[in-house]
């Protein structure tokens, strides 16, 4: 079988010249998990691959192998890629493109947002480097102090959209340039909101570097920013929650992180819906999503396999987080042995969202655990790998 991360951490830690054992001890894994990984038979979780690439030193996109090129190149170039490159290389120097009316402005980011919640990230991305210009353009053009402010709060947006177009394709290397940009942006919208985005997402990218405790510090910031009881505040107060759950499990520490979830849970526990306020997508499906999440990250897998398969997800759900419940539903299984399970929770990840579900990298090491774990490879499974663009 090719293609697993196992085989590139095993590369990786040869060229470093570590041993099974010394690669264990760093990264604080077991001596068993790091062999599983090396041999295929465990699927490399994203919390293994954080700690084994700071223990080698070397960036976790390049045991992963992201961005998948050739899958991507399958549907053409990715538009906006090199645009939004070049935009963020000037920095506060940001060349503004000529201003379209505001309702313009407003129908453009508006597009962008409803394309990263039905999993169109790649149309998202082809219309964000005009839009960033264009609000550029805005900021300078904008005489009230209000006026600039608002513009800001549509900036924000823009990049919050960014960030999360990189995530997906898998250009994670632009994140980091992306929320600094985002920071300078909400330090001029007069509210802690984007603020508090910003924190959250600089948090999600210090975890994939195994910097579990500067993320944690980060969601301490977030929530002292929205202690109101206002509506924005109590969803960003939840957001922030549901974000210190994954960072306490990532770290291991059980309890925090369902101490975390219950916060959370009581926050939405007055919804009927899940709020796009901000796109924090927050409420009481995503509480229970990322309940279940905890428990495989930290907890018992085979809880998160049962209560993950059972859950009804919300009709107003975004299609990219509710394909990532399914997603990890699918490890989950994985990891309590029932390979067929598993997959089954694959083709419904794909189902919802086809698009995040093609490229993002536990897909495909849940994909090379079940072919490890069958005794004799599926056809279903095979056409899975190929639709992925993975080699089995």
């Amino acid at each position: 079988m090719e293609g697993h991360i196992g085989k590139s951490v095993a590369a990786e830690r040869k060229l470093a010249g570590m041993s099974q054992v010394g690669l264990a001890n760093r990264a604080g894994y077991s001596l068993s998990m790091v062999k599983a990984v090396e041999q295929g038979r465990e699927a490399a979780s994203a919390g293994f691959v954080a700690a084994v690439a700071k223990a080698m030193g070397i960036d976790p996109d390049r045991l992963q192998g992201t961005p998948y090129v050739e899958t991507l190149a399958e549907d053409g170039p990715v538009s906006g890629l090199e645009e939004l490159r070049s935009l963020l290389a000037e920095g506060s120097h940001i060349r503004p493109e000529q201003l379209p009316d505001r309702p313009v402005l407003l129908a453009g980011l508006a597009e962008v947002e409803k394309a990263m919640r039905t999993d169109r990230t790649r149309h998202a991305l082809s219309l964000l480097p005009s839009l960033i210009r264009q609000l550029h353009g805005a900021i300078e053009s904008s005489g009230a102090e209000h006026d600039r402010a608002e513009v800001y709060s549509l900036l924000c947006s823009a990049y919050v959209a960014a960030e999360g177009a990189c995530v997906r394709l898998g250009y994670a290397a632009l994140t980091a340039l992306v929320l600094d940009r985002l920071d300078q942006a909400a330090a001029h919208t007069g509210s802690p909101a984007f603020t508090v985005r910003a924190l959250m997402k600089r948090s999600r990218l210090l975890m994939s570097y195994d910097s579990t405790d500067a993320a944690m510090s980060l969601v301490g910031r977030g929530l002292d920013l929205v202690p109101g009881d206002t509506e924005s505040e109590r969803v960003l107060r939840g957001y922030s929650h549901l974000r210190g759950a994954i960072v306490a499990a990532r770290g291991r520490r059980l309890d925090l992180a369902r101490e975390h979830i219950e916060y959370a849970r009581a926050i939405a526990a007055p919804m009927c819906h899940e709020s796009h306020l901000y796109t924090t997508d927050f409420g009481p499906g995503n509480v229970a999503v990322h309940a279940c999440a905890v428990e495989l990250e930290a907890g018992d897998p085979g809880k998160a396999a049962h209560d993950g398969a059972a859950l009804r997800l919300p009709p107003d759900m975004a299609a990219p987080r509710a394909g990532h419940h399914w997603q990890d539903n699918a490890r989950a299984w994985l990891m309590s042995g029932k390979p067929d399970k598993a997959l089954a929770a694959l083709n419904k990840a794909r189902a919802t969202a086809p698009q995040q579900t093609r490229l993002h990298p536990a897909v495909r090491e849940t994909v090379h655990g079940i072919a490890a774990a069958q005794r004799r490879q599926s056809e279903t499974l095979a056409g899975f790998a190929s639709w992925l663009g993975a080699s089995l």
